[in-house]
Parts: structure tokens; C-alpha cells; sequence
């Protein structure tokens, strides 16, 4: 095994400080800038500036440059460190739970989603990844491999991509970053190809994926959380949340670890920031989100669009989901979306579509409650996707749902978009999106789009307010004809019908299973049958 992919067991080996002394004594222009960005910084975290709203998702191309063929890592290592990231940043990572007690309030969502680039800087489709076999047997924090001329790889515009190049690093280097304000042509982060991703080349104990959500973090103006003073107590990170601690901490402590006479809880080791192994790093504070927004608002605002902070779904498919669900929609999943589905769809719908879709729904409900809509064709969604009843029922249903599944059609991207994991963007529009809570954006989480674009104005139940139409009863049906509830529920045997007829034609993701799935329970709640 070559020299350069043995890593110091007791050091994480970060080269950020050291290419930001050498560009402070290199460039007069780096330091005035760097001293704007951190007033801007200070600005924002005292509350004098609002934060960019929802999340903020940002493009990234991975600049592969090799010399050996184990150094040209797969698609599948990359794809699984772009997920991690979004883990990471997200407060997602199943390991969170590992954060002591004192620390757990101050663990964060970083509001921030990173997506393999998919259009190159002239307009071209691309897939993000961009390959370099070069000469060089191990690049040092010098840059070179960020310049086709000294061996690696020109990066993208920086203010349009994350540019993260992946390579060889010697000298037990795991990777560096460019905090904002440096040069364009040298902005980004650089990993050595053990320590990408979570398979193939990722070597323990920096094999999960964790040394690019440090140094991202440093690329959001994130500094090491002991304040980069040596051993000394005098440091900063400028983090109000952070406790001091005399240097950094290594390999996997135990808490508390007590310094500069931070007890009882003493240093916050398990943070992205500090030194120690990839699965004792676990999380970023309230403080240190706030300082990456900040950066986001500033100097980076150039970079990424504002979307939705939708809840992050389990990854898909769930493991007790159905097999009808596995095999059928798994598969429209990982197409793209189609134009017409009524023309186009073929041979790839789930073998028992009906020969001829339901064109038209009665504008009015029977007055039987749908029963007879029942019969003819809701289906009770499968009972295993969604254990969890609705605590409430939804508040608005449209006065005329009526609707042609066959015309439905996805609706081209706009700025503002919703991804579902696995599926092509799709339409949300402004407000699907807008938080309808007091406090507005990231107090509550907003709820997600429809999957498909409705032709009428019903309101799907994943985007209910959580209350009954006003005036209606939650009351079952009675024999006096009073008012009980039978609009509503007429109301919801035609949306469950909608449904059914929709996972028949293989258009209902995760989300739209889980939302049949919700209605169908709301539905039993108002006496149906």
C-alpha cells in the first residue's frame, strides 16, 4: 500500500489554516476582504440582518484527477459522499442521536442541499463529474491540483458550482478549503480519494464521508471550533455556541472532555469542526448555522437557489414497503418524467392499469357518502406504507374536483422546485411552498408538493392545514338527514378515488403513497366505509 494512503491514526490533517496564512501574506486585497466578510458575519448573527428563507441548494461538480485506476473513483463513491452531505447538513444523520444530552439542543439544520451539477459552464447536460488522469503521484495544499497546467484539473466558475476536487493527496493530508474572499479560479475544496464517500477507496477511520462536510463547513466561512491557537485557551471560532477548548481533539474521546475550564460539559469534540474520527463527528450548531447563512447572504449569494425545506423523506424504498410499491413505482421513479402519460407511458405502467381511465368525476358527492365511488374503484391504499394515523383532519377540499387523470401532465421545472429523492424536479409553485406558521420560514417545516400537476383546484391532503372545512361534522352518518358529515365525506371518497387511480397509472412517489395513505385513515375517521 502506497505511502499517501496511510492516514496518521491520531490526526485528521486539515489544510485549511495553512492555505489562509499563506494567501494573508500573499494577497493585501485577501485580507480586506476578509475582514468585510467577517463584519458581515458578525452583523447577521446578532440578528441586524434576516437570513435568506427555506433552503438554499447548491450544485456541485467533483473534479476526479487520478494517476492510478483505484484513484478514479465510481459514481456510486461520489453519489454516496453527495448524499452524506446532504445527511450532514441537514440534521438528518442517524448517528445525531449519539450528541450528549447538554449538546443536543444546539444541534442544527444547516438548511443547505448539495445535487451533482447537471448543466457544465456552456449550457452542455453533464453529470457533475469531470475526470483527469494526471503525473502527479500526491498534490500538497499548494493548489496545483486545481490548474490544468500543474497537473489537475481547472475548477468551474465558483459562482455558479461547489467545485471539490478528489485526488491523491501526500503527507497524510485528508483535504483543504478556500474560505470566501480567495482567489475565484482556486475556490472550492479539495479530499484525497480515501476519504471520499462512504465505499470503495474510503479508508477507516475516515471512511464515512465526513471530511468534506468539514471542510464545506470551512468553505461557509466555518472556523475549527478551538479557535486554531494551538493548545492555548485564547482562540475563537466566532461562535457564540461552541464552548472553548484548548486544541483540537482526536480519534474518539470520551465525554466530558474537560478544558479551559469548560466544565461540566466540557468540549464539544463531536462537532464537524473539530479533529476527531468520521463517526465521532455528528453535528453543527445553532450558532454555526447561522455563520454559514450568513456566509450564504454575503459572499456566496451568488451561488445556489432558495427551495423548499421539505421534511427529508427515509431513504426509498421504505424497507416495509410493499411489494407492489418496490417493483412497480420504484421504476417510474427512476425515469424521467413524461410528457403525456395517457400517450407515453407503454409498457412500463404496472401490469394491472385499467384499460380506460376514469375521465370524469360527479361535480357533486353522492349522498351516500362515496360509498358507491367505493365500490367502483378506490382501492384502500396498502396499510403498511404509513403506520402513524393523522393526529387532525385537513381544512380545505376543492368545491369541484372533478379532474381527467389521463391529461395530467408534469409541468417544466420553475426556479422554485421540489426533488423528490429518486424522481426528476417537479412543479411546486410559491405557494406550495410558503410556510403558512407565524415566524414564517424554518419555524415549522413546510409541507411538501404534490407529486403531479392537478388539473382543478383540489387541495391534496399533504398540503392541509391540519383542520376540518369550516361548518363541516366529524360526526358519522345518521338516519335524520341532519347535517353529519356527508359532503366531506363524499368530498373524500372522489380525492381517494383520484388517488387510486393515479398509483394505477404509476404516477404516486413516496409522498403520494403516504398522502392516499393519510386520507384513507381520515376518511374511516369521518365513517366511511
Amino acid at each position: 500500500m502506497s505511502e499517501e494512503m496511510n492516514h496518521p491514526r491520531g490526526c485528521r490533517c486539515c489544510g485549511t489554516m495553512a492555505l489562509h496564512r499563506r494567501l494573508l501574506d500573499e494577497d493585501p486585497g485577501y485580507a480586506r476582504r476578509r475582514a468585510r466578510i467577517e463584519e458581515h458575519a458578525f452583523r447577521a448573527m446578532r440578528g441586524t440582518m434576516a437570513q435568506r428563507p427555506g433552503c438554499t441548494r447548491i450544485p456541485v461538480v467533483v473534479h476526479v484527477v487520478y494517476k492510478t485506476d483505484a484513484q478514479n473513483i465510481s459514481r456510486e463513491q461520489i453519489d454516496s459522499q453527495i448524499e452524506i452531505l446532504n445527511q450532514d447538513f441537514r440534521k438528518t444523520n442517524a448517528d445525531i442521536s449519539s450528541v450528549p444530552a447538554p449538546f443536543a439542543p444546539l444541534a442544527a439544520d444547516a438548511r443547505l442541499l448539495f445535487v451533482l451539477a447537471t448543466t457544465d459552464p456552456d449550457g452542455n447536460a453533464t453529470d457533475g463529474i469531470t475526470r483527469t488522469q494526471t503525473e502527479v503521484s500526491g498534490f500538497s495544499g499548494d493548489d496545483k491540483v486545481k490548474a490544468d497546467a500543474t497537473g489537475g484539473k481547472d475548477g468551474w466558475p465558483s459562482d455558479e458550482y461547489l467545485n471539490i476536487w478528489v485526488c491523491p493527496l501526500s503527507g497524510g493530508l485528508l483535504g483543504y478549503a478556500q474560505f470566501p474572499g480567495g482567489p475565484a479560479a482556486t475556490d472550492g475544496v479539495v479530499v484525497t480519494y480515501t476519504a471520499f464517500g462512504n465505499m470503495g477507496t474510503a479508508q477507516a477511520p475516515f471512511n464515512l464521508g465526513r471530511t468534506a462536510t468539514h471542510e464545506i463547513g470551512h468553505w461557509l466561512n466555518l472556523f475549527h471550533i478551538w479557535g486554531d491557537d494551538g493548545t492555548g485557551c485564547s482562540g475563537s471560532d466566532f461562535v457564540d455556541d461552541t464552548p472553548n477548548q484548548g486544541g483540537a481533539n482526536v480519534g474518539k474521546p470520551s465525554f466530558p472532555k474537560v478544558s479551559c475550564d469548560n466544565g461540566p460539559n466540557g468540549d464539544m469534540f463531536m462537532n464537524y469542526m473539530d479533529y476527531v474520527d468520521d463517526d465521532t463527528m455528528v453535528m453543527f450548531t445553532e450558532g454555526q448555522v447561522a455563520r454559514m447563512q450568513a456566509c450564504l447572504d454575503g459572499p456566496r449569494s451568488a451561488i445556489g437557489e432558495t427551495v423548499s425545506c421539505t421534511p427529508v423523506l427515509p431513504k426509498f424504498p421504505p424497507k416495509d414497503s410493499p411489494k407492489e410499491l418496490t417493483k412497480e413505482i420504484v421504476k417510474e421513479l427512476a425515469k424521467d418524467p413524461i410528457k403525456d402519460p395517457a400517450k407515453e407511458t407503454g409498457k412500463e405502467l404496472p401490469k394491472d392499469r385499467p384499460k380506460e381511465v376514469i375521465k370524469d368525476f360527479p361535480k357533486e358527492g353522492p349522498k351516500d357518502g362515496g360509498k358507491e365511488l367505493l365500490k367502483d374503484g378506490i382501492k384502500e391504499p396498502p396499510k403498511e406504507l404509513s403506520k402513524e394515523k393523522p393526529k387532525e383532519l385537513p381544512k380545505d377540499l376543492a368545491k369541484d374536483p372533478g379532474v381527467d387523470p389521463g391529461k395530467i401532465k408534469p409541468l417544466d421545472p420553475p426556479k422554485q422546485v421540489y426533488e423528490a429523492p429518486g424522481k426528476a424536479l417537479l412543479e411546486g409553485g410559491k405557494q406550495a411552498f410558503e410556510n403558512p406558521q407565524p415566524g414564517g420560514w424554518g419555524s415549522v417545516p413546510v409541507q411538501p408538493a404534490m407529486p403531479v400537476q392537478l388539473g382543478t383546484p383540489l387541495q391534496p391532503f399533504v398540503l392541509a392545514t391540519g383542520q376540518p372545512p369550516a361548518g363541516a361534522s366529524l360526526k358519522p352518518p345518521t338516519s335524520d338527514g341532519a347535517d353529519n358529515g356527508q359532503a366531506l365525506l363524499a368530498e373524500y371518497a372522489q380525492m381517494l378515488a383520484y388517488y387510486a387511480q393515479l398509483h394505477q397509472m404509476g404516477m404516486l412517489d413516496q409522498q403520494g403513497m403516504m398522502a392516499w395513505q393519510q386520507a384513507w385513515e381520515a376518511y374511516l375517521q369521518l365513517g366511511g366505509q
